[in-house]
């Protein structure tokens, strides 16, 4: 998509486009506790720095830094930074992935495809442990990921292979979620946008994902005080809403300004 294009076919003064993860980020200021699920309430510090972590199709991050005049929305391509496995089977996985890709990066293993890739090593490492049923099933899908998803909640007894599937995958989340954390020092909250997170909810509250995102050696301690939510509303349409508004008047929307704009 090219701005200029769709400005001369729409025949508007001004078209700007907006990378997905930066409009949620635009958004998440202007959350409330009505659009959020707290994983760790944590002691966020005003104008702290907030990352967003959004694993769907492939992981998305962003983050927004504070500035005189409010919070800017910083894109980044930090899903494609490489994967750093923490215990023995993550070095497994890191290496079965590295025979078939090459660079092993954290949207590899935190992301849709990270679920059917998670799937895929743990399946080829015992083949015996896939029902016979549950493979004609994913064999007939074009995407496997919300299959495995749906047998790994809502069956594990008879899906053991799913269910290891995604506890692998939230603990490898919460280490990413952590590694951003720490690198953008998100005193302000971490929020994990995107359309699995919703999905996966009770996996992300049974203390697998704060365990794993804890786990920073000497900064440990810090990492329990960072506040944690599962954003639970459409944070990229309010984002661009935002976004929107920001370009009309020439400066940032105060928060809840853009609820009472939209009217």
């Amino acid at each position: 998509m090219d701005a200029a294009a769709l400005r001369a076919s729409l025949n508007l003064d001004e078209v700007f486009l907006l990378n997905d993860l930066t409009a949620t980020a635009y958004a998440v200021p202007q959350l409330g506790t009505d659009d959020l699920h707290t994983i760790n309430a944590g002691r966020p510090e005003a104008s702290g720095s907030i990352a967003i972590i959004a694993p769907g199709t492939g992981l998305g991050e962003a983050f927004l830094v504070w500035s005189k005049e409010g919070y800017l929305a910083c894109s980044s391509e930090g899903g494609h930074a490489s994967f750093a496995p923490t215990d023995a089977l993550q070095e497994a996985l890191w290496r079965y992935l590295n025979r078939k890709f090459g660079h092993v990066s954290a949207e590899r293993v935190c992301s849709g495809q990270g679920i059917a890739n998670i799937y895929d090593f743990l399946r080829d490492a015992d083949p015996a442990v896939e029902p016979t049923a549950f493979a004609a099933q994913l064999a007939q899908q074009t995407d496997r990921t919300p299959l495995i998803v749906r047998a790994g909640l809502a069956d594990p007894a008879d899906n053991p292979l799913a269910a290891a599937t995604i506890e692998l995958f939230v603990a490898a989340l919460g280490d990413e979620a952590g590694n951003l954390a720490l690198k953008v020092l998100s005193t302000g909250g971490v929020y994990l946008a995107g359309g699995i997170p919703q999905r996966i909810l009770p996996k992300l509250t049974d203390g697998r994902f704060m365990r794993a995102f804890v786990n920073k050696g000497r900064f440990a301690e810090m990492m329990a005080q960072l506040p944690v939510h599962v954003i639970t509303a459409q944070a990229a349409l309010l984002g661009a809403a935002l976004y929107g508004l920001d370009r009309l008047t020439g400066r940032p929307i105060a928060s809840r300004d853009i609820r009472e704009a939209a009217g």
